[in-house]
């Protein structure tokens, strides 16, 4: 028995055959499926790998749902030489154990607005994120340094570990992270180390706070295997001059004597929907031509190439500078409607926008156009920063309807354009009820070839998100020739009016509190004791002029200033809607939509 158990199986020696029978297994599974492929009638050709993908989200139970608050970090390294300073802001990945449906689906995802010159900056950003499963979850935050002009330099990174979470997990409140530097920029902890040598009060290590509270459970319905945003309902807006100089795109202003002048513009936007987006929007890029696998996957020479590219066009188009437009609402309400109109100029100058809506509800969109320029920064494979898979792509259009209780196809029903409709833009002020704007969206993207059957569904996503707004869905193939008459009535109402003047709501003031403070200052720097009240209230009407109209705030032209009589044509702020709380970035002026500027310092209101 001893001996029995002492003998092991004998194993026969590899042959150099057995290479060549693998590969012959391989290649004749290779030769039947071409063979399978080929047997396709000639009335149900082969489509291209992609499109619509019905892999069902995996089962799981309910998770929790958590609030992620990113307080501040303090001792970051000076990235800066020229304003020994950072623009630091955080970019993060929530990763759980959660199955996804393909190993390729993004991360959860989240980045925080950019804080101008500063080492210690505070952010109080708040992230709600549901499902998250009860075996914990890894938060990756990484700290950037952002440069415009260049790429970012990362300064460090922090990892949270959360092992377990349960019923009564009480969270973490303002836990101090330790930055680590290893994947830092080099040049930046150098810079950072000089300065040490000199000044002892400045050190080397620095730290992130960040809370997570427990909000209860998730429920998920059929969403148990996947995790998304609820919230904020944040927005952006990104200008980027040099781009609208080479798009041949313009942004106007109004002169103080009802002149035009237009300046080059490309702008940008993002807005975060609440999820969960619903789990048949799932679409994977289309394999159209042979090299496109290569550039979504990273894989071959030219698809290594393309791939960065539109990662650095994508980084370019959205990137926080100090012109970046920014807010956010609690939730979907009718605020967020008027928000997007105003980002989409409502129905003014006939626009026709491309979009992609992500996995996780971001709906990136830009103005499209047949000039090569636009048409180049409109690609849905940039708008989507190569996802294999994303929810949904198109285009769409805004129009102003003349009865907001008329649907938009009613035979009684005009809209602007095509029409010249009176009460709105151009030139009187725009209604302020969301029920006057239908939002036109299709499903025209070659890229990924979202199914016009799912249409439907995504409009009740779409009408849940832009609560007043009417949302009309039209499929590129089987409306094609209504799709095609509305957009050529856009393109010619685009040339009609041109980019001309924007009119928005004007109910605020464009000024944040430290600039009434330095107009307080200045009027009694011009006016002295000795003016009367008359006096000083003509003084502050000029000096706020300048303020809001200049983009550097140029005094030394403040003498001939002060010889105008118009009023200051005051922000776009709307005071009724606190909830959207908009933050503009650095001390430069920003270009307003309806004219003028606005200082890009904190603005507390709406834009």
């Amino acid at each position: 028995m001893e001996n029995e158990k002492d003998e092991q199986p004998s194993q026969r020696k590899e042959h150099r055959t057995d290479a060549f029978a693998t590969k012959f297994v391989d290649k004749t599974t290779s030769w039947q499926q071409k063979a399978s492929r080929r047997a396709t009638t000639k009335n149900d050709p082969p489509q291209p790998a992609g499109g619509l993908d019905k892999t069902p989200i995996p089962d799981a139970p309910p998770g929790y749902t958590l609030k992620f608050i990113f307080h501040r970090a303090n001792s970051l390294p000076i990235a800066d030489l020229s304003s020994l300073s950072s623009d630091p802001y955080l970019s993060v990945q929530l990763h759980t154990d959660r199955p996804s449906r393909h190993k390729q689906d993004p991360h959860t995802r989240f980045r925080t607005p950019t804080i101008r010159k500063s080492t210690h900056p505070v952010w109080n950003c708040e992230w709600i994120v549901a499902n998250v499963p009860s075996t914990g979850f890894k938060l990756k935050a990484r700290i950037y340094d952002e440069d415009p002009a260049d790429h970012d330099d990362r300064l460090g990174n922090v990892h949270v570990h959360v092992d377990s979470i349960h019923d009564n997990w009480p969270g973490i409140r303002e836990q101090q992270y330790k930055i680590k530097k290893r994947m830092g920029s080099k040049r930046a902890y150098f810079i950072r180390g000089c300065a040490a040598m000199f000044n002892r009060n400045i050190e080397m290590s620095g730290n992130l706070v960040i809370s997570v509270q427990m909000l209860g459970k998730t429920d998920v319905g059929n969403n148990g295997g996947r995790v998304w945003t609820i919230g904020p309902c944040a927005w952006s807006r990104h200008l980027s001059p040099m781009i609208g100089r080479l798009a041949g795109t313009r942004d106007p202003d109004q002169g103080k004597n009802g002149t035009k002048s237009q300046r080059y513009n490309f702008q940008a936007y993002q807005f975060q929907f609440a999820g969960p987006v619903p789990p048949p929007l799932y679409h994977r890029y289309v394999e159209f031509k042979p090299f496109v696998a290569g550039m979504f996957n990273d894989t071959s020479l030219r698809g290594h190439i393309l791939n960065r590219a539109l990662h650095h066009q994508h980084s370019r188009i959205y990137n926080y500078d100090r012109t970046t437009l920014y807010g956010s609402f609690p939730s979907p309400s009718k605020d967020t409607s008027l928000q997007f109109l105003d980002l989409v100029h409502r129905d003014h100058g006939g626009r026709i926008y491309t979009y992609v809506m992500t996995l996780d509800g971001m709906w990136r969109f830009t103005e499209t156009g047949k000039e090569f320029g636009i048409d180049l920064l409109s690609k849905h494979t940039m708008h989507a920063d190569m996802d294999i898979y994303i929810a949904f792509s198109g285009e769409f259009f805004v129009r102003r309807l003349k009865t907001p209780h008329k649907g938009p196809f009613d035979s009684e029903q005009e809209t602007h354009p095509a029409a010249d409709l009176d009460g709105g833009s151009p030139p009187a002020d725009p209604p302020s009820d969301p029920a006057y704007y239908a939002l036109y969206i299709d499903n025209d993207s070659g890229t990924y070839r979202p199914s016009a059957g799912l249409l439907p569904l995504f409009k009740e996503f779409m009408q849940k998100n832009l609560p007043g707004l009417k949302v009309v869905t039209l499929d590129c193939v089987a409306d094609a020739d209504r799709m095609g008459k509305l957009k050529r009535e856009q393109r010619e109402r685009k040339k009609a009016e041109g980019n001309g003047t924007v009119v928005l709501q004007d109910d605020g003031s464009s000024l944040s509190s430290s600039d009434e403070e330095e107009l307080e200052e200045r009027v009694r720097e011009y006016v002295g004791n000795e003016g009367g009240e008359g006096t000083k209230k003509e003084t502050k009407r000029q000096l706020k002029r300048e303020i809001t109209e200049s983009k550097l705030g140029a005094w030394a032209h403040r003498d001939k200033e002060r010889q105008g009589t118009e009023d200051v044509q005051d922000g776009d702020e709307k005071e009724g809607r606190d909830n959207g709380e908009l933050r503009q970035e650095g001390g430069e002026m920003v270009p307003k939509a309806n004219g003028g500027f606005v200082d890009a310092g904190k603005v507390d209101g709406r834009n």
